[in-house]
């Protein structure tokens, strides 16, 4: 089945250096441009295009990892057209594109969009992986089980994940906000590490072992003085170069998925998160 007759999938901009020939990669950017349930500043819907129009003022070379985007191959598979308002038909689109996505052997990198479509990427993947671990970096826990009412919601992406793949098999890390109940919940159903990232990493990598992960990323791990376009800041963050190390440290994992989400890019000025978005997947591409 060829990609390009998936429904539900159009091309406004593309990353630099990628492939036009979809075959001959096995990592596929994907990009998921919803924020229907955002609670405080939406505009995340807007990261997929931005990130990738601004990814041309960043080197396809990584000084990180001696290696450049023209030694792989990946393609862009361009944005999942999201019905908005309507996020159970969102959801079911997005999990559709992947799973069919992942039945050509193709390894998923997805831009988001708020923290919800982690939902539906992760519910296609252990269709694949029923072995399958998640790494959560964030700085809120997500593990309500319903918000303002609604059982899906960017703050029960986490609660959602963690039933559906079993106790312990979601490692959350940088956690520097939650409820009370959210943390109860925490300490008998995921592996929680509060206010840690690199510090974290090791002692998560050797947990892991040789289990398939996914990496959902919500830029607000960081702190907003890095970071401030996103829709739900939180002060007392790690930065960026903090980020980048613990991402070499994940290196040599199974890595079979990866999201980047809740990037907004209303709330930044001169496209500072944006060209960090651009960054970062330009090093998850080269280093999973």
């Amino acid at each position: 089945m060829s990609l390009f007759k998936l429904p539900y999938l159009e091309q406004k901009a593309a990353f630099m250096g990628n492939s036009s020939d979809f075959t001959v990669c096995d990592k596929v950017i994907l990009g998921i441009p919803m924020d229907s349930t955002t609670s405080f500043r939406p505009g995340a819907r807007l990261a997929p295009y931005r990130i990738r129009e601004v990814s041309e003022g960043i080197e396809e070379y990584s000084i990180y990892q001696d290696k450049s985007l023209e030694d792989i191959n990946f393609y862009d598979a361009g944005d999942i057209v999201i019905p908005f308002g309507n996020v159970k038909e969102s959801l079911k689109r997005i999990e559709n594109v992947t799973r069919e996505i992942l039945k050509q052997g193709k390894k998923v990198f997805a831009l988001g969009g708020e923290h919800l479509v982690s939902l539906p990427l992760i519910n296609a993947y252990h269709d694949f992986y029923p072995d399958l671990v998640v790494i959560q970096m964030d700085a809120h826990a997500d593990l309500r089980s319903d918000y303002l009412g609604e059982d899906f919601s960017h703050a029960t992406v986490m609660h959602k994940i963690a039933e559906k793949l079993g106790k312990k098999r979601v490692f959350q890390l940088g956690i520097r906000s939650g409820t009370k109940e959210e943390m109860e919940y925490a300490a008998e159903n995921t592996c929680i590490y509060l206010n840690q990232l690199l510090s974290a990493a090791k002692d998560v990598k050797d947990k892991i072992g040789d289990k398939a992960v996914y990496i959902t990323l919500d830029i607000d791990v960081l702190d907003p003085a890095f970071a401030p376009g996103t829709g739900t800041p939180e002060a007392g963050g790690f930065s960026s170069r903090e980020l980048f190390e613990t991402l070499a440290v994940f290196k040599g994992l199974n890595i079979v998925g990866f999201d980047l989400v809740e990037i907004s890019p209303p709330y930044e000025q001169n496209d500072n998160t944006s060209l960090l978005g651009a960054k970062i997947l330009r090093e998850v591409l080269l280093a999973y």
